[in-house]
C-alpha cells in the first residue's frame, strides 16, 4: 500500500508542495515573531532554518512528483509538483544567498565614514541599553576589515552650507524610513534607528556635519544591536543615503 502511495505522482507532488507551504509559513513566522518580539533573534534563525530544511525536503519530493508525473496524463499532479519545486528552490536559495553573503564579508556590524574619529552616539544610548553589542567602536582592526569590505565607505564633502547639508540629510533620513531620535543643528547632529525588512533588527544612525574648506563635511555611521556579522546591511545603508545626498 505505501509502496503504491510512493509511486503515486499525485501524492508525491502534494506531499512536496504541502510540506513547501509549510516551510514557507515557517520562515515568514520566524521574522514576524522575531519583529514583534514574540522570541528573540536566535530563535527566529533557528525557524528559518528549519524552514530551509523543509524547503529541500519539499524541492527533493516535487523533483520525484515530477518525474513519476511527467509523460501521464496526471498534469494536476504535475502542476502540484512543478509549484512545490520552484517555492521550495526559493526557500533554500534565500537562506544560501544569507550565508554566502556572510562568508564573503567581514564578521563587522559598526561601520563609519571616519574610523578614526567616528561620530558619537549620545540621543540613542538609552535604546542601546539592552544591545548585545557595545556602542564603542571597534578600533583599528575594525576600521581595517571595513576599509578592505567596503572601500567607498567615505566621508562627504559638499559645496554647500552645513545648515543645508544638515536639512538635506534630515530629509533623506526620513525618506529612507529612518525614526528621528534627535536632531541637533547646532552641534550638526542627527540621530536615528532604521528598522531592518525581515527580522524587524534595529540599526542605529549618526550623522554629523561640521564646516569644511569647501563648505561642508558628512559623515555617518550606522552600528547594528545585536549580531556579530551585518551581512553588509550597514554598509548598504551608508552608501545609500550618501548617494541620495548627493543628488541635486
Amino acid at each position: 500500500m505505501e509502496n503504491a502511495r510512493i509511486k503515486n505522482p499525485s501524492f508525491v507532488a502534494k506531499a512536496g508542495f504541502f510540506t513547501a507551504i509549510l516551510s514557507a509559513f515557517i520562515a515568514v513566522l520566524s521574522g514576524m515573531g522575531t519583529r514583534f518580539e514574540v522570541w528573540d533573534f536566535h530563535a527566529g534563525l533557528t525557524m528559518l532554518r528549519w524552514a530551509a530544511f523543509g524547503g529541500l525536503a519539499a524541492t527533493v519530493l516535487s523533483l520525484v512528483g515530477i518525474f513519476l508525473a511527467f509523460g501521464t496524463v496526471a498534469m494536476r499532479a504535475l502542476a502540484w509538483a512543478v509549484l512545490g519545486f520552484f517555492l521550495g528552490i526559493i526557500l533554500v536559495a534565500v537562506p544560501l544567498n544569507w550565508l554566502r553573503t556572510a562568508k564573503n564579508l567581514p564578521l563587522i556590524h559598526d561601520i563609519s565614514t571616519d574610523t578614526v574619529n567616528p561620530p558619537q552616539f549620545i540621543e540613542v544610548l538609552p535604546l542601546r541599553k539592552d544591545a548585545l553589542n557595545s556602542f564603542h567602536y571597534g578600533g583599528r582592526i575594525v576600521a581595517e576589515q571595513q576599509r578592505m569590505a567596503y572601500p567607498d565607505i567615505l566621508p562627504l564633502t559638499m559645496a554647500v552650507s552645513t545648515a543645508v547639508a544638515f536639512q538635506r540629510a534630515l530629509a533623506v533620513g526620513r525618506g529612507m524610513g529612518w525614526k528621528i531620535i534627535d536632531e541637533n543643528q547646532d552641534e550638526g547632529r542627527i540621530e536615528a534607528v532604521a528598522t531592518t525588512f525581515w527580522f524587524g533588527f534595529r540599526d542605529d544612525i549618526v550623522i554629523r556635519i561640521v564646516k569644511s574648506d569647501s563648505g561642508s563635511r558628512v559623515d555617518v555611521r550606522s552600528a547594528s544591536r545585536v549580531g556579530i556579522s551585518d551581512m553588509g546591511t550597514n554598509a548598504k545603508r551608508i552608501r545609500k543615503f550618501l548617494n541620495l545626498m548627493r543628488k541635486p
